[in-house]
């Protein structure tokens, strides 16, 4: 096969290239919790699960491999977040990171213990490799998709009361939100079931699903 060389009589070969790397911010809500993510352990310190793209290795792949070695988490579907590619951003050298974003019911997240943990985001701390950044970015992401739609990433299971719904929201939000105000952006955006809440203390909670798109 014939080696492709470029305008200067250079092969691809002859530029110098970063190390790619993925790296994934898992992010759920644990009941009665505040917005958390899942980390994983590297010698002493914790940091987002990811790892170095082998050769003829996709990028899906590699996320969905770190996912699973690193955390022992499988049966996700991360999205692309964004390519972090400061040369400076990781002290081991070049390397340009793919990070990757996946919103997850509690429910549906199990995870080993003896590889990773889920902490709240605004305990994490000085993560490595630039992953505070990754994380700040996914935070964002999440956020501004919760800025106007009940749940758009289905982190609750099933039929919600709005108290639900909102503790949700300040959740995802880290901040309390006007009751009044939160229920008049939500409720046209949701569908009533005609069933309450069972168990619920004084006057019956009505139970809520998202509306269907007109």
């Amino acid at each position: 096969m014939e080696i492709y060389r470029d305008s200067h009589d250079r092969a691809l070969t002859d530029y110098p290239r970063p190390s790619v790397a993925v790296d994934t911010a898992v992010l759920t809500v644990p009941p009665g919790a505040a917005l958390s993510v899942l980390l994983v352990r590297t010698g002493d310190d914790w940091r987002l699960p990811g790892t170095f793209l082998h050769e003829g290795e996709r990028l899906a792949d590699a996320v969905l491999r770190s996912l699973q070695i690193k955390a022992g988490v499988s049966g996700l579907s991360p999205r692309q977040l964004h390519v972090f590619d400061d040369p400076t951003r990781d002290n081991r050298g070049w390397v340009l990171s793919v990070a990757h974003l996946d919103v997850v019911p509690w429910s549906r997240l199990s995870v080993d213990a003896a590889l990773a943990r889920v902490v709240p985001v605004t305990d994490v701390g000085t993560l490595p490799y630039g992953h505070n950044e990754i994380l700040d970015r996914a935070v964002a992401t999440l956020r501004s998709s919760y800025a106007s739609a009940p749940d758009p990433l289905h982190l609750l299971d099933g039929a919600f009361t709005l108290r639900q719904l909102q503790d949700l929201h300040e959740a995802v939000a880290g901040e309390p939100l006007m009751r009044d105000s939160f229920r008049r952006a939500m409720e046209p955006r949701l569908a009533a079931t005609g069933e309450v809440a069972a168990g619920t203390v004084g006057k019956p909670a009505r139970l809520f699903v998202r509306a269907s798109p007109a």
